[in-house]
């Protein structure tokens, strides 16, 4: 750490952390065995579009069973699930007991015989009963009311969950929805979290949309950044602060005075809305403190984003980056789910005595899971891994250029070949640091919710969890200037983070205050996009309050909408970190004589020395001992 560490942005440079890129080649290569496995050994269609009990899939053509002889037949036409005795559903072995029909329609209306049920089949094409019962048998057959539903047949609606027909009749529908949640709530934890992302995936997706709009109004707005944008935005992110809090606080006392609220969901919804609204109003108090604080500083904010917006704006393709990051991210979180689904019905078709059908789960699933999850979790962190070098490297080429007036030609295609050509492995290896402390806090969260009734073990773990997220956060903030470091130098992940705190230790003073306020305007930023995309997916699950837990569907888009703020303003956040790192290291090198002439512009020097108050030092960087080199050599330009 003593020594003197040369800064030369190199032109020739040599591969990086090889061994881990090779490890990430390996742990791809599990990746694809499982999704290959899945898709063989899984039938996602089922949880998507329902089966009956002879393993028929509604919706489509189906392959026989051996051993069932109703299996196999052309169900093209019929799409919805049909339970016999939707009245009194049982559950065994996580497992509906009624015998279940693929239908084309359900019956709107009630059906008090087998007349009616002939009738009802005559007329609309939909046939309630077993399927090797003639239409006409319905009522000569003495082993009809035993192959046929449960009468009276109350009347139902296709709601689209899961393509089933849900009794209207408001007992029998209590009963229906109990029992499916319960069997959700018998499940472990990957199939519940499976059953949230289908039962709320229209809901997840549109909202996954708006957020994308927000991204884009904040990436313009910023961009174009003046002082009234700076007091708009906050004006708005205090608004919607307030507004989401009150929001969830009237919705949970709605809830809690509720007298019908008797189902098993309708008390979690409540609970996780008091969740919800504390956590909520705690982020508000302390974001209004914070902004209040830092009330007097917004000017200083608007000059560092303009002096940013002015570096982009000699690199105006670094506004797509995010845009082919959130492509990218998208493409892999499809092929995520849809591996997931795969996973989560691979089983083996087996024939019952009775001629019915059942699914038989595939041992060591639950291991594969995991493991996907794993890959969920390193595959986006290096993908944003490697929009953070893209960005890094541009700044960087344009940064160390002494004609400011002619830019370096295609600066993001440059990055982006020196990104892949030798510094792939760089991205691995921090993105596996992030993922190492990522899953402590996943499974932190998980054992605390294990333990909700134990106080003291909650009031640990919640302890360990925010340790294990400021070091998460310290681990990010450190890995941006380590990227941008690799950037300069061309070295491996470990040099460049030592390089790169020796140099932020030593100019600390100049760049932390302009830096953390920076940051915590764009956290503003990013503070608006998840208030307003949650506030949204309130409103829009409010309307199935009986038939869905809010709890996976609305984490998921509150994960989403950050996830996507995150990698849209990243590239003012690391645009504006890679020109502080490059400040740093233009000071601790050149001194602005002609022999030793600074990079930067005269409008940057300016703005730190103002905020900073540091004008008198700089005129003493003459005494500096980094101007003393013994091979006399210049930070050269790229």
């Amino acid at each position: 750490v003593s020594e003197l560490q040369e800064w030369r942005p190199v032109a020739y440079r040599k591969c990086t952390d090889t061994l881990w890129l090779l490890l990430f080649c390996l742990f791809w290569a599990g990746l694809m065995f499982i999704s290959g496995y899945a898709v063989m050994a899984g039938a996602a269609e089922r949880l998507v579009l329902g089966y009956d009990s002879f393993g028929n899939i509604c919706g489509r053509k189906n392959t026989p069973v051996e051993g069932a002889h109703l299996s196999g037949l052309d169900m093209t036409n019929k799409k919805y699930v049909f339970f016999l005795n939707s009245c009194s559903l049982e559950i065994q072995s996580l497992k509906i007991s009624s015998l279940s029909l693929c239908v084309s329609s359900c019956p709107q209306e009630q059906l008090n015989s087998l007349e009616d049920l002939q009738s009802f089949a005559r007329n609309n094409g939909s046939f309630l009963c077993v399927y090797n019962l003639n239409i006409s048998s319905y009522t000569l057959n003495p082993k009809a009311p035993q192959l046929c539903p449960t009468l009276p047949v109350p009347p139902s609606k296709s709601f689209p969950l899961f393509n089933r027909c849900v009794p209207q009749n408001p007992e029998c529908y209590s009963k229906y929805a109990s029992v499916l949640i319960r069997m959700v709530n018998e499940m472990d934890v990957f199939h519940r979290i499976l059953s949230g992302i289908l039962a709320g995936r229209d809901t997840v997706i549109g909202l996954s949309v708006l957020a994308l709009a927000f991204c884009f109004i904040l990436v313009l707005a910023f961009r174009f950044i003046q002082t009234l944008l700076v007091h708009t935005l906050i004006a708005l992110v205090v608004f919607g602060l307030l507004f989401v809090s009150g929001v969830l606080w009237w919705l949970y006392y709605d809830y809690r005075n509720d007298p019908s609220t008797e189902l098993e969901t309708e008390k979690e919804n409540v609970k996780f809305l008091l969740g919800y609204a504390i956590f909520s109003t705690i982020v508000t108090v302390v974001l209004l403190s914070l902004i209040f604080v830092l009330r007097k500083r917004l000017q200083f904010a608007v000059q560092l984003f303009q002096i940013v917006g002015k570096i982009i704006g000699r690199i105006p393709f670094l506004l797509f980056q995010p845009l082919w990051t959130f492509l990218i991210l998208i493409v892999f979180w499809v092929f995520w789910v849809a591996v997931l689904l795969s996973l989560g019905t691979a089983g083996t078709a087996q024939s019952t005595s009775g001629g019915q059908v059942e699914y038989r789960a595939l041992s060591g699933i639950c291991y594969m899971a995991w493991y996907h999850f794993v890959g969920l979790l390193w595959t986006s962190e290096f993908i944003l891994a490697c929009q953070q070098m893209v960005i890094a490297g541009a700044v960087v080429t344009c940064y160390f250029n002494r004609n400011k007036n002619s830019p370096p030609p295609h600066p993001v295609l440059s990055s982006i070949s020196i990104l892949f050509c030798y510094h792939l492995g760089t991205a691995v290896k921090g993105s596996f640091l992030i993922t190492i402390l990522r899953i402590p806090r996943i499974v932190l969260l998980y054992l605390c919710s294990i333990l909700n009734q134990k106080k003291n073990a909650k009031c640990l773990f919640n302890c360990c969890f925010c340790w294990v997220c400021c070091q998460e956060s310290c681990l990010r903030y450190f890995n941006q200037y380590a990227y941008t470091t690799t950037a300069i130098n061309g070295t491996n992940f470990c040099t460049s983070a030592k390089d790169s705190v020796c140099i932020l230790a030593k100019n600390s003073a100049k760049l932390a205050s302009i830096s953390c306020f920076g940051d915590f305007l764009l956290f503003l930023g990013k503070v608006f996009v998840v208030c307003f995309t949650v506030f949204g997916g309130l409103m829009a699950f409010n309307y199935h309050r009986e038939l869905q837990a809010w709890v996976v569907p609305l984490l998921l888009v509150g994960f989403f909408a950050y996830l996507m703020s995150h990698s849209f303003l990243s590239v003012f956040e690391v645009t504006a970190e890679a020109m502080f790192l490059c400040f740093a290291i233009d000071m601790e090198t050149n001194d602005g004589t002609a022999e030793k002439p600074y990079f930067m512009d005269q409008e940057l020097l300016t703005f730190v020395s103002q905020s900073n108050k540091l004008t008198e030092g700089q005129n003493h960087r003459s005494t500096r001992p980094f101007q003393d080199n013994e091979d006399g050599t210049e930070l050269q330009p790229m």
